[in-house]
This record gives structure tokens, C-alpha cells and sequence, in this order.
């Protein structure tokens, strides 16, 4: 009734827009609530990564030997690592990179098997067969095992890390956005837009893209949390963010060997990485049903 109400009143003031998006928040907070909170520390992760200079106490840089493997307490909240640094400081910053990384890597792995997926599906043919060949090939690789490989090939780092992760995750953005353009293109509206001299490109862009954006947003907020792991898995055996530059993975290869006298060194990256990677999944399964027409107004 009282979205009703809403929908009634004219728009009479420049901020519609705005009251539109907080109409459509509140509405996915009612009906997908812990998807929501999964958005909610998705958010705060955001802020405390963009404002890491402010939220940590110290450089997570800075070595202090007389500071070595000391206990969670005032001065130090997770503790310090065996070279001195703070625990909590070098975890705010793993945030930032972990970010980066997985944002980057999922733009580069989504746009590319899009784009392979949309013309693959809509060409079909030689074309369909070549492209799909190639990225059986990918996917007979395990994504760890790839991405380790490509590392190998390149020079380790940051940018490394994403361009690898960011391949590994073609081949499944691919095999999504071509099921759906193979789909899509069998529909009578789509013959009809070709009927009347529609060209491919315009047929892509008015029918093919907008039916495939629900999905890959979904697909997006769900291989974020496996591009987190795998820049983890990548930094834990070096071949990923090198220091010093801070990485939840790094700390975690600094700290299994003081696991018994100084577990905070693995605890705390290894909380940050499991909330993280549990918060995009449940944000995904909550988009996905918010999204998926078949569930809608239940």
C-alpha cells in the first residue's frame, strides 16, 4: 500500500532519481535481508579500504625489532608479526589490495568472456566451434593451477596477479553469456528486429546485452570472492603481490611458521579473507533470486 502511495506522487523536486534508488535498497533489504547485510559489510569493507590511512595506526611497513610477535592489546589490536609490524594495520591495507586486485580481475575476466560469449552465441558456426575449443582448453586447467602457470610466464605482482586471475575467469563468464545470447537470439522479437533490416550490432546492443546484464551482475558479485582467494592463494606462494606491499595471503605465509606461539598472525587475514569471500557469495545468491524473473513478487 505504501509503495502504492509512493508511486502516486508526481515527482516534484530534482532528487527522484535518488529516492528511486533508496525505494529499490529498501525493497531488496525486505525481501533478500541477509543479502543485504552481506551489501552492508561489502560496503563498510569499501570504506575502511578507501580510508585505510586513517582507520590504521601504523605503517604496515614499519619494522620495530623491539616490537617482535607481541599479543593483541591497546597499543597493537591484532598483535604484531615476527618482524615488528602491526597485524591490524597490515590487514586494513590487505583490504585496499585485495580490492584492487579482485575488482580489476573480475573487469578483465567478465568483459573478455563476455565478449567471447556474445559472439560465439551469436555467430555460431566455425566461429562458435573455434572459440569454444579454446576455452574447453582453459577450463581443463584447475583456475589455481592456471593462474600459478600464467604468473610464471610474467613477473610477479600486482599487475600479474590481475591479469592472470582475470584470464582464469573468462572461460566461465564465457560459458554463461553464451548460453544466455544463444538463447535470446531465438526469440520472435529478435527475428522481427531482423526482419526489418536491423544490423548485428544494433541487435546486440537493443536485445542481446540487455537480457545478459542481470546475469553477468550476479556472475560479478560471485567470482569477486574467488578472485580474493586466488590473489590469496597467489600471494601465499609468492607469485602474487610481492612486499611490501601488504596481502592477506602474504600475512598468512608470514605467519604459519608462529602459528603456536602467535596464532593472531594467521587468525586475523584468515577471518578477513573467509567474511570477505561469505559476503560476496551471499550477496550473489541474494541478486540472483532478487533478479531472476521467475522469483519475482513472491
Amino acid at each position: 500500500m505504501h509503495a502504492e502511495v509512493l508511486a502516486a506522487e508526481p515527482a516534484t523536486h530534482h532528487g527522484s532519481g535518488l529516492h528511486w534508488s533508496q525505494t529499490a535498497v529498501a525493497r531488496f533489504a525486505r525481501r533478500q535481508p541477509v543479502g543485504f547485510a552481506a551489501g552492508v559489510v561489502i560496503a563498510f569493507l569499501i570504506l575502511v579500504a578507501a580510508a585505510a590511512p586513517l582507520v590504521a595506526p601504523y605503517d604496515p611497513s614499519y619494522l620495530s625489532r623491539g616490537a617482535r610477535l607481541l599479543p593483541p592489546s591497546r597499543a597493537h589490536l591484532l598483535g604484531t608479526d615476527d618482524r615488528g609490524r602491526d597485524t591490524f594495520s597490515r590487514v586494513v591495507y590487505g583490504a585496499r589490495v585485495s580490492l584492487e586486485v579482485g575488482v580489476v580481475a573480475v573487469v578483465i575476466g567478465i568483459a573478455g568472456g563476455t565478449a567471447i560469449g556474445i559472439i560465439s552465441g551469436f555467430a555460431g558456426g566455425a566461429t562458435d566451434l573455434a572459440l569454444q575449443r579454446l576455452m574447453d582448453a582453459l577450463l581443463s586447467f584447475p583456475g589455481l593451477v592456471l593462474a600459478l602457470a600464467l604468473a610464471a610466464l610474467l613477473r610477479p605482482g600486482i599487475l600479474t596477479a590481475m591479469i592472470a586471475i582475470g584470464i582464469v575467469l573468462v572461460p566461465g563468464a564465457n560459458r554463461l553469456v553464451r548460453g544466455v545470447c544463444m538463447s535470446t537470439k531465438q526469440n520472435a522479437y529478435v527475428e522481427a528486429a531482423r526482419s526489418i533490416g536491423a544490423s548485428d550490432t544494433r541487435i546486440i546492443a537493443r536485445h542481446i546485452l540487455p537480457n545478459i546484464v542481470p546475469y553477468v551482475i550476479v556472475m560479478a558479485s560471485i567470482v569477486m570472492g574467488l578472485a580474493i582467494i586466488v590473489e590469496a592463494s597467489l600471494s601465499f606462494l609468492g607469485a602474487g603481490v610481492q612486499p611490501p606491499a601488504p596481502s592477506w595471503g602474504q600475512s598468512l605465509s608470514y605467519g604459519r611458521s608462529f602459528m603456536e606461539d602467535a596464532p593472531w598472525l594467521v587468525l586475523a587475514p584468515g577471518a578477513a579473507i573467509t567474511i570477505v569471500v561469505l559476503a560476496f557469495n551471499l550477496l550473489g545468491d541474494a541478486l540472483r533470486d532478487y533478479l531472476d524473473p521467475s522469483l519475482r513478487g513472491r
